[in-house]
């Protein structure tokens, strides 16, 4: 474990000759000087000579400096010269090579992979000169893994790195407090950036036993604090899963699990920054499996080798190693043994996240305060509970969320979106809802639809909801801000209102977007969401949709700040800029010194998103009186409470299809579970293979919906062959089958903060195997999904973790001792098994998920072994308002033990009166049963030589308790 010495003013040595080097030696015991010895003051001797020779000085002085500085000036790189890598070579030879040889000693000593980054400026090429200014090491590397510059999301091993003694804060006092422990720490020495904060308040609060919060503020001057509510707890936790202890000099963490000593954060192992603009923490990591920090296009289980994720909303297609839509500074982590934790950092500010092989990780934000969480687990179910415990619980959604979603930019007019609505109809394909793009607005305005081409807009919404379908339109936030006054409502009353973001002058900043000149409402102001709600009420009079979906909302700007531009400041220029995306804060977006209700947008930026979101959910439940569907591209921690989030713009290839996966994995541990990627790619002309393959996986996504983009070929299933329309409505009955499913599992993670899509490593966290994968996923604890992700082929290869699993579509068992199987993949099949154990509702599909749910329930009993199993059900109307917390639900409860199934109703409501158990079956029955009887009357039955029992004809009632038994 690497450590560090904080170093007094007096301690610190630079590389330089001139600075280093003190020409005066020091004399111990030395007798006074007669002067300083003298009790009485003596007059300052006064001259002609004296003032000549001062005179003398100060003019030699200033022609030195003109003459260094003109030295300087002739020998400075061109400009125009291509930056190189400084060549290594061997080092200078001079009178400080004794007092520079054990400093290099010790740099060298430092093992690459604990080297942490003392220059991290992106595209800065580091020369000794530089780093040595910073007082750091400076090792040059010698192979490709190592990098004087920052390029882009991988760095590799840095040339300069902070010494093990680089100072850093001290921990000066320390007391107890009713929630822990709150100590001052002071630096005594600046750092390289501006406005350091040389006395810091550190308060430990012992939340709850799982729970730890370390706040490190500046006691003197309120600094910014992200806007969202989080629990305030009442009292220190009693018997805490973690110790946490304190370093003195340097300053430092040590966060360990009680149960095993295991550490999880020791923040010891670099120096802390403290800065108006630069906030740096690292800390150690227990092992290397780590997921989350959310929004970045990578795999599931992130790089650890040098590996810079950066969080910064951004509009930009889904691109590895660019930060992109949303901002989530979560992540999970295993240990070994199969604990996991978690950490939170609750700020919104412009960060990097730095992962490096030791395995450690850096914390680098520019703004804000640095406010930590640690969730203990000791799962990764429960690490995720405890996190929304902090950010919020997602929103139970409206029960038609959860269908088929079909849309397009570029259906042109409203007939022709109604003629594919009609065409779905005709081929029996189940739709629930019908979105439109942009092109159905009067020339991109928000709340306005075309008189013409979208003339019968009003007409097909009414068509829809007469077939028990629902219709859901794109907004963006930007309103037009150039039609002549008077003639556009929402922009003439956003400026009556003030509701508009202002640039630093105090003028309405005017960027552009799709509607050309535009203006941003300020969604942090409640006088903002009371005009989106008006808009809102006076468009569903005219045409009344049903949900939204919110674009654009990072928020996008097709310039680089605003029409006037921006001005040159510390917050368009801060001192460090983390590695965005176009290399500038204002980078297609608005810019940073904007002046917002709450704060700069320098602060607010990754907020915007989940401001709009929750002025839209509001504006949505007051108009319906419903639960509000909204969808959202841009997200930051506690969404989930108000929107779902599809993955964005992405494309219509096969690697596309296997990135989403690992997409809707984080972001259910990000704690927003609605969310899904654009089913058969957005852009590029989607292929009748690919799309019949995407449709099957998407018919797993927590939320479906098929979309691309202007001037491609169409791809609703109706599109294609026979054969793959076949295949793609396959897909879509059994999502509808297994509605009864996926909406408990919105049920637990609405209730409890549990995943609806879940990694297998969550349900087989001792299984190291689990830990990578993401080419599968689970729904729930036991409905394995294995989809084909790759062109031509007729099988699929998937891990199995240990113990009995059976298909889903026959019954047939495997066993498995946690090794990858071949499975037979023709193109109208999508893999599907159950874990042992289990029993999964389904039901009958239809067309839409009013009729399907509805329909009688088929109950399927996986059995493990021993002959046991259990499974629930959630059910309620499907859109009323908080029904589980008012109580306005039933939840019913399955067990299967010694060859009898129990049903216990837990909670009624009259909703489960309306709905019956048809059939029963039972995988892994291992003998054929003489007798089957139902509520102790004798019942017909099946028994099939792969051990399936079926029972049938049943007409039980949901809300009545029940047995099926057999002998």
């Amino acid at each position: 474990m690497v450590s560090y010495e904080r170093l007094n003013s007096e301690d610190v040595r630079f590389s330089s000759a001139v600075l280093s080097e003190d020409p005066r030696p020091a004399h111990e015991g030395a007798a006074a000087d007669p002067e300083e010895a003298s009790l009485l003051p003596r007059r300052p001797p006064c001259s002609v000579t004296t003032f000549l020779l001062v005179i003398g000085a100060l003019l030699l002085l200033l022609f030195g400096g003109w003459l260094l500085g003109a030295l300087f000036w002739l020998h400075r790189p061109s400009p125009d010269q291509p930056h190189r890598h400084p060549a290594p070579g061997p080092a200078p030879r001079g009178a400080n090579d004794t007092a520079a040889a054990p400093r290099r000693e010790a740099c060298g000593a430092v093992p690459e992979a604990w080297r942490f980054d003392c220059y991290p400026e992106r595209g800065a090429v580091v020369t000794r000169e530089l780093c040595e200014a910073r007082n750091c090491c400076f090792v040059p590397g010698s192979s490709s893994s190592s990098s004087s510059s920052s390029p882009g999301g991988r760095n590799g091993v840095p040339w300069c790195f902070y010494p093990r003694d680089f100072p850093s804060y001290s921990l000066v006092s320390l007391s107890d407090t009713p929630l822990g422990q709150k100590g001052t720490l002071v630096r005594e020495v600046k750092t390289y950036y501006p406005a350091d904060v040389l006395t810091l308040e550190v308060e430990m609060r012992h939340e709850t036993d799982t729970r730890l919060r370390v706040r490190i503020t500046d006691p003197f001057a309120p600094r910014f604090e992200v806007p969202i509510s989080v629990p305030a707890a009442a009292a220190k936790a009693q018997s805490p899963d973690y110790t946490v202890e304190l370093s003195e000099s340097p300053f430092g963490l040590i966060v360990k699990r009680s149960a095993t000593g295991v550490v999880l954060l020791n923040t010891t192992v670099a120096p802390l920054f403290y800065a108006d603009q630069f906030l740096q923490l690292s800390t150690s990591l227990q092992s290397r499996f780590l997921y989350g920090l959310g929004e970045h296009r990578s795999t599931f289980l992130h790089d650890l080798h040098w590996n810079t994720l950066t969080m910064w909303a951004r509009d930009v297609p889904p691109t590895e190693q660019a930060n992109l839509y949303g901002a989530h500074p979560f992540y999970l982590a295993m240990e070994d043994g199969g604990d996991a934790h978690g950490v939170f950092l609750l700020n919104s500010n412009a960060m990097d996240v730095v992962l490096q092989p030791a395995p450690a990780l850096t914390w680098r934000t520019i703004g804000g305060i640095l406010d930590f969480y640690v969730f203990l687990g000791p799962d990764p179910a429960s690490v995720i509970g405890q996190y929304l415990e902090v950010v919020g619980y997602p929103a139970m959604p409206v029960f038609w969320a959860l269908g088929y979603h079909l849309c397009r930019w570029g259906y042109h007019t409203s007939n022709s979106t109604w003629e594919v609505v009609k065409s779905l109809r005709n081929y029996g394909i189940p739709q629930d809802v019908q979105w439109n793009d942009i092109d159905y607005m009067d020339r991109f305005m928000d709340f306005t639809f075309d008189p013409a081409k979208f003339a019968t807009l009003p007409d097909l919404v009414k068509d829809l909801h007469a077939h028990n379908q629902r219709y859901v339109m794109i907004l963006d936030p930007a309103i037009s801000s150039s039609q002549p006054e008077g003639s556009y409502w929402p922009y003439d009353e956003g400026l009556r209102r003030n509701v508009f973001i202002r640039d630093a002058e105090g003028e309405t900043l005017i960027g552009r977007v799709w509607p050309g000149l535009t203006a941003y409402p300020d969604f942090s102001d409640d006088v903002t969401h009371e005009w989106w709600y008006d808009n809102l009420r006076r468009f569903h009079e005219k045409v009344p949709f049903d949900g939204l979906w919110i674009d654009m909302n990072e928020p996008s700007n097709f310039l680089d700040g605003s029409t006037r531009g921006c001005p040159s400041n510390s917050l368009e220029n801060p001192p460090y800029t983390p590695g965005v995306l176009g290399g500038l804060l204002r980078a297609k977006t608005v810019c940073a010194s904007a002046q917002q209700k709450q704060s700069v947008h320098y602060n607010m930026h990754s907020l915007y998103g989940l401001m709009e979101a929750k002025a839209s959910a509001s504006a949505l439940q007051r108009i319906a009186a419903k639960r509000p569907f909204v969808i959202s591209r841009s997200t930051f921690p506690s969404q989930g409470m108000y929107s779902g989030h599809w993955l964005g713009d992405n494309r219509s290839l096969w690697k596309d299809l296997y990135a989403s996966i690992a997409g809707i994995l984080t972001f259910n541990l990000l704690g927003i579970p609605l969310v899904g990627a654009d089913v058969c790619g957005f852009s590029e002309e989607p292929q009748e293979e690919l799309c019949v393959r995407w449709t099957q996986l998407g018919a797993f996504y927590p939320f479906m919906r098929n979309h691309n983009a202007l001037d491609t070929q169409p791809q609703d299933p109706t599109a294609f062959s026979p054969l793959a329309l076949k295949a793609m409505k396959q897909a879509l009955l059994l999502r509808y089958s297994l509605f009864p499913v996926l909406y408990t599992l919105f049920h637990h993670a609405h209730a409890r903060g549990r995943t609806v899509a879940r990694p297998l490593m969550f349900e087989f966290p001792e299984d190291v195997r689990t830990y990578g994968i993401d080419k599968q996923f689970l729904w729930g604890t036991s409905l394995l999904v294995t989809p084909v992700l790759e062109p031509g082929v007729d099988y699929v290869d998937g891990y199995f973790p240990q113990g009995l699993w059976y298909d889903f579509f026959t019954g047939d068992s495997v066993r498995s001792e946690g090794e990858e199987l071949r499975l037979r993949a023709p193109l109208d099949k999508i893999n599907l098994h159950l874990r042992e154990g289990s029993i999964t509702p389904t039901q009958a599909p239809n067309l839409t998920l009013w009729v399907s749910s509805g329909q009688p329930l088929h109950l399927i009993a996986a059995l493990s072994d021993d002959g046991s199993a259990a499974g629930d059900l959630f059910w309620d109307d499907g859109e009323g308002i908080d029904t589980y917390e008012r109580g306005l639900y039933s939840y019913i409860v399955f067990g299967v033990a010694q060859s009898a199934m129990t049903s216990r109703v837990i909670h009624s409501s009259a909703e489960a009166t309306y709905v019956t158990v048809e059939t029963a079956s039972f995988y892994g029955v291992k003998q054929k049963p003489s007798r089957v009887l139902v509520n102790s009357q004798d019942a017909a039955f099946t028994y099939r030589a792969n051990q399936v029992l079926t029972v049938g004809d049943l007409g039980l009632n949901l809300s009545q308790n029940f047995t099926i038994s057999w002998m």
